[in-house]
This record gives C-alpha cells, sequence and structure tokens, in this order.
C-alpha cells in the first residue's frame, strides 16, 4: 500500500491525527512529518522530501496543507495523491503578517502560553461538546514544541508563496476538505481549491472549525479512507 504522510497545522504534532493514524495504519505505512525546524515553507518541504518514501500520499492541515502544497511544487511525482484540509493556497495577507510580529515579540519574552491562548487557539474550533478537552490538547502540543518552533512557523507563513498554480497542474487523486465553521481557513478558499482542481472532491464537514481531526474524528477519517482509495498501490 501507498505510505501516507501526516503533516500537522501550525504549533501541533502527530496527536492531532490521533484517530486517523490507529485506524489508517492497520493496512499501510503512515508517517507524522515535523514542519518547524526551518522558517521557511520551502526549506521545510525540501528537507520533508529527503525523509520521506519515494512516493507517497499527502495529507496536511493548516500549515500542513500549506507545506504539502510547496512539496507538490518541488516534486509532484512524488505524491501519489494529496489532501488539503482546512489550508489556504494564498500567499500571507499583509494585515495577517503584519500581527504575526507582536506575538513573536510576545512569545520572546516568554509569552507562548498567553498567546496561544488568548490570540490563536480559541479561534480554532465550532461550539462543540468536547471543546474544552480539544483546546487542552491544543494547549499541550503548542508547549511541547516551544518557542522557537511558534518563530520558525511564524515566519515561515508569513513568507509563503501562492500556490494556484501548483493546484492547478496537479491531477493526482485529491481530497479538499474543511469544517463548515473554520473561522481561520474559511469554506470559500476550499472552494477556490476546488474551483482550480475541478477533478478534486470537496467535503464541508458540518459542525466542526479548523480542527475536524479531533472535532469530527470518524467523519474525517471517513473521508480520507475513501480518498485513500482511489490512490493506485505502490
Amino acid at each position: 500500500m501507498t505510505p501516507l504522510v501526516f503533516l500537522p497545522g501550525m504549533m501541533c504534532d502527530q496527536r492531532l491525527f490521533a484517530h486517523q493514524i490507529g485506524l489508517l495504519a492497520h493496512d499501510r505505512e503512515v508517517l507524522t512529518m515535523p514542519i518547524h525546524a526551518y522558517d521557511s515553507v520551502e526549506a521545510l518541504a525540501a528537507d520533508l522530501l529527503t525523509k520521506a518514501p519515494d512516493r507517497f500520499a499527502l495529507a496536511g492541515l493548516s500549515m500542513g496543507g500549506i507545506v504539502a502544497m510547496e512539496v507538490m511544487r518541488q516534486a509532484s511525482e512524488c505524491v501519489a495523491g494529496v489532501a488539503l484540509l482546512d489550508t489556504n493556497p494564498k500567499a500571507e495577507h499583509p494585515k495577517i503578517a503584519a500581527a504575526r510580529k507582536p506575538q513573536m515579540d510576545r512569545v520572546r519574552q516568554g509569552d507562548l502560553l498567553a498567546v496561544m491562548r488568548d490570540e490563536m487557539k480559541p479561534n480554532y474550533l465550532s461550539d462543540g461538546p468536547n471543546r474544552d478537552q480539544i483546546l487542552g490538547l491544543c494547549m499541550d502540543m503548542a508547549l511541547s514544541l516551544g518557542e522557537e518552533a511558534f518563530e520558525n512557523q511564524s515566519l515561515a507563513l508569513m513568507s509563503r508563496p501562492d500556490q494556484q498554480e501548483t493546484l492547478r497542474t496537479y491531477k493526482g487523486p485529491t481530497l479538499i476538505f474543511c469544517g463548515e465553521e473554520d473561522a481561520l481557513c474559511p469554506v470559500h478558499r476550499h472552494t477556490l481549491m476546488h474551483e482550480l482542481m475541478p477533478h478534486s472532491t470537496l467535503t464541508i464537514l458540518p459542525n466542526a472549525g479548523h480542527l475536524p481531526t479531533l472535532e469530527q474524528p470518524e467523519a474525517t477519517t471517513a473521508a480520507l479512507q475513501a480518498w485513500l482509495k482511489e490512490i493506485p498501490n505502490g
């Protein structure tokens, strides 16, 4: 079976995909690649390509999707299929880039916990029954990665390239997927990606925000399973 590589969102680790890994790893190799060692999307993608299998399915959420698109740009022949979850193909908007600078200043001063708690994680989720539990997990993941990861990832997002042309040229099996209540990467970003990739499957998941892998794990896993069935083995 074709190996599957997961790329987590900003300040998240493999726990973001715990439910999916638990089921999908029964019949294929499943890897989660960290994306915080470098301060550019291009370097993160190049590093992944030195460590990943020769050919693999690629699923990225949020910043993970942004890095996945750069992997596709650099080596589309290695990507047997791609799933883009709650992400954005466009370059960073200048207003958002400007807002990252004071966040990085606060984190350098030791306020990572406060920045994640007050400015970032509360915007991620729908108002579901497991919201507090998921927010707690998000805080644990962020604190385990630490200040350097936050700065590297912030800089990488600020300077990321527009990937719309990358999407236009990719023809492999593609899933475009997002939570209906995602305020960070809203539905219209995903309809844009679907328009750029008319062969793709677009799934908008009700009762989920920016982290459907945690908010609606069963439905997310089912969508990934259906996508993986489209990818030839090998």
